[in-house]
């Protein structure tokens, strides 16, 4: 069997997650190319976040490409430097001759992409009534259910879905015993969700302000964290990575990408 060549790996993920969704502010594609002409891709590591702890770990497996949802360059660069952080991981990478590959806000948007996962996680194998995206970028979705749930029902599924043992949760005084329609948005969802009607928002995280206005209006407001809503679909892109490939590509997930926050 013959690894896939750079150019077909990245062809896949542009598949996945095409980046003329992407949001205009967003920088997404490839990142890093230590290359001037890449070779052969037989290992893929796939992480949220890029940091030192797993650039090593790419290192080590001897990865040849790591897939960031978060962009690890975002704003322009004025200076490279071993700081602890993202520009040590992007060093130790190139260094390394691994390419960094980022999707973020294309694959929230995409058809089958993180917002359509959010939704499913919300429905919990019932059928929606009607699902469609939101946002100016249409990066988030509201789900209308056939029937209401129990608000302690949604609560239930946030917690599996994400993986989770708490939430933050703000609602209305007078909020019903049951929601019908949903609005969900990855990672820090304001200014997705805002201005959207629906019984309740669930996002990773909300500005004070953003939840305030929320449950003013008469929307409850369901927090689990900003990367641990988006963490779990880096199985679903594990899977839509290998398949194409037909086992000639080993694809794996960060054991040390984690989110920042504990609860104690």
């Amino acid at each position: 069997m013959t690894a896939p060549s750079f150019a077909e790996v990245v062809d896949i993920l542009h598949e996945i997650a095409p980046l003329e969704l992407a949001a205009d502010s967003d920088n997404v594609g490839v990142l890093l190319q230590p290359r001037a002409k890449p070779g052969r891709v037989q290992r893929v590591l796939l992480t949220i976040d890029l940091t030192p702890a797993v650039a090593a770990e790419a290192i080590a497996a001897r990865a040849d490409l790591v897939v960031a949802y978060h962009p690890p360059i975002f704003r322009p660069l004025k200076r490279i430097a071993v700081d602890g952080g993202v520009q040590e991981a992007l060093l130790r990478l190139a260094g390394a001759g691994i390419a960094v590959h980022s999707p973020h806000t294309a694959l929230d948007a995409a058809p089958s992409g993180l917002g359509d996962w959010l939704a499913e996680r919300m429905l919990g194998g019932t059928v929606p009534k009607e699902l469609r995206p939101c946002g100016d970028g249409e990066f988030g979705r509201v789900v209308e259910m056939a029937q209401a749930i129990p608000f302690a029902t949604l609560l239930q599924r946030c917690k599996r879905a994400f993986g989770v043992r708490s939430l933050q949760v703000a609602r209305p005084a007078r909020a019903p015993g049951k929601v019908r329609t949903i609005a969900v948005a990855a990672g820090s969802g304001g200014s997705i969700l805002r201005g959207v009607r629906a019984d309740v928002w669930v996002t990773g995280e909300l500005s004070h302000h953003d939840a305030l206005a929320a449950v003013a209006a008469g929307t409850a407001v369901v927090l689990a964290g900003h990367s641990n809503t988006e963490r779990g679909f880096l199985k679903v892109l594990q899977r839509r990575l290998r398949e194409p490939f037909a086992g000639e590509l080993d694809v794996r997930i960060a054991r040390t990408d984690r989110d920042p926050f504990t609860t104690v």
